[in-house]
């Protein structure tokens, strides 16, 4: 019998796994700081920043830890922060009416950063949930027991313009509501702020992922440790074409930036949205994403450091340009060694 090695194979793959030059070549999928965005909680009251529990490393931030985080971040060659609220001195009612002070924490730290750092991209959130008593991302028609969809897209577009106006190159309406897109652009270039731009959460899931950014903000159940259930308006994690649908509405409407939300669970959607829609696509790695991989990175049960890069690189690779990720700056500081 002939001896069957080597096999006579035209084709080896492996070739291109020789070494780490080889494979660098060979990558198909390059992630870089730029491509990250770094989502920060900012708070109103304390004398210190204030550590979120269910979120290891994440900070609720006051006025000079946050330029500081601001300007780290700035020097890695990340390009834009994301902007949550946690507010303890500000008092919340049905409406979330604090949500529209011209004055109030989200804008005033906009204006602030804007002058420290005017080459830094600001994305601010528009949504009601940190702004409300009752939590929800709107206004709550007590009768109906959901959500009023065309008013809280009222107060949505005024929100809108507030932030614009403080300098955020970004509004990022996050409620699900439908046509928010639409009258938030409308209202924007009626105030003359045709250079706002709008990442639209276009398909962000009822998910159970959100706990930690839930207590970090603020927004939980009024009473007690039941999650709120919002799924009267965020999408069912079951379907795949009404979230393309959500994406492809906010592109017709005038979003000049798409979203996935979380990213790690719903990576098939973000490969669909990919592909249906022209303009960029964000995805979220969301809180309880991050606090998984940190909690069993922890635990010794994982490499902590290899499974956020492997996390960051699929979502990267499934089609997102932009990530929103708790891990932007560890990350980006590892690249810094690494380049």
């Amino acid at each position: 019998m002939p001896d069957p090695f080597p096999l006579p194979l035209a084709r080896r793959p492996r070739r291109l796994r020789q070494n780490a030059a080889i494979r660098a070549f060979a990558a198909e999928t390059e992630l870089t700081p730029g491509r990250l965005v770094a989502p920060l909680f900012i708070r109103d009251v304390g004398a210190i920043p204030e550590t979120i529990s269910s979120m290891p490393g994440v900070k609720r931030h006051l006025e000079d830890s946050l330029l500081f985080e601001v300007e780290a971040l700035h020097k890695l060659g990340i390009g834009m922060v994301a902007l949550f609220p946690s507010l303890g001195g500000v008092e919340k009612d049905d409406a979330g009416s604090a949500a529209l002070d011209p004055t109030g924490l989200i804008p005033w730290t906009v204006a602030r950063l804007k002058k420290e750092f005017p080459d830094m991209a600001i994305m601010t959130d528009l949504a009601l949930d940190p702004f409300t008593t009752h939590g929800h991302d709107g206004i709550w028609d007590p009768k109906r027991g959901d959500l009023d969809n065309d008013a809280t897209v009222a107060v949505l577009a005024q929100m809108g313009v507030i932030h614009a106006q403080a300098g955020a190159d970004f509004v990022a309406p996050s409620d699900m509501m439908d046509g928010r897109v639409g009258a938030i652009r409308s209202a924007l270039d009626e105030a003359g702020l045709i250079h706002s731009g709008i990442v639209a959460y276009s398909a962000k899931f009822a998910s159970a992922y959100y706990g930690p950014f839930r207590e970090a903000v603020g927004s939980g159940a009024s009473t007690g440790g039941t999650y709120l259930d919002k799924r009267t308006y965020q999408l069912n994690p079951a379907n795949r074409r009404e979230a393309v649908l959500e994406a492809l509405l906010d592109e017709e409407e005038g979003a000049d930036v798409v979203m996935v939300k979380p990213a790690g669970p719903y990576l098939d959607i973000v490969r669909e949205v990919r592909e249906a829609v022209h303009v960029p696509v964000a995805a979220y790695q969301v809180s309880g994403e991050y606090a998984q991989i940190v909690a069993a990175g922890q635990a010794g049960w994982i490499d902590l450091r290899k499974t956020r890069d492997e996390s960051l690189l699929g979502i990267r690779r499934a089609g997102a340009d932009l990530i929103l990720t708790y891990f932007a700056r560890e990350w980006a500081e590892d690249f810094a060694r690494r380049s």
